[in-house]
């Protein structure tokens, strides 16, 4: 199995079907959340329906650089929400997700192994693997949040 098909394993098990590392993912996890919950702010912590939109945020920003767009994500806006006040707004946060996800795997597996050491972008990102681990260990960090607020409303 290449290099960018393994990634792309890596990434489904976190975002979509995966229970090797943390026995659970996102599409497990969100399945069952309301868009009242999803909203639900506890203390200091972000929402879950901010760490859902936070997390496609950047998988949707890299998936531009790979369908060859710019990079356009801005860290200042990664949290920016529009309010979710429908579970059919919510629904619809988690389809991007779902399908952002899917298509990230899909133009993943695409790759040739040997575009994983190019830069990503610009020399300051450092190349297509370090970002592309990155995604993947930036999404099991926010999985374990939402799995912990889940369990604090609960």
């Amino acid at each position: 199995m290449s290099t960018p098909s393994q990634l792309a394993k890596r990434f489904r098990e976190v975002l979509l079907d995966g229970k090797w590392i943390a026995n659970t993912n996102f599409k497990d996890q969100l399945s069952d959340v309301t868009w009242q919950h999803a909203n639900t702010k506890i203390a200091n912590l972000n929402t879950i329906a901010m760490l859902t939109f936070h997390i496609d945020y950047y998988i949707a920003g890299i998936l531009n650089v790979f369908e060859g767009g710019n990079l356009e994500i801005r860290d200042q806006f990664s949290f920016d929400l529009p309010p979710i006040e429908s579970q059919q707004q919510w629904e619809a946060l988690l389809n991007k997700l779902w399908n952002d996800s899917e298509k990230f795997a899909n133009l993943l597996e695409q790759l040739p192994d040997s575009k994983l050491d190019e830069v990503f972008v610009d020399e300051k990102y450092g190349t297509y693997l370090r970002n592309i681990d990155g995604m993947i260990e930036h999404a099991y960090y926010h999985l374990g949040q939402i799995v912990l607020i889940k369990k604090i409303m609960n």
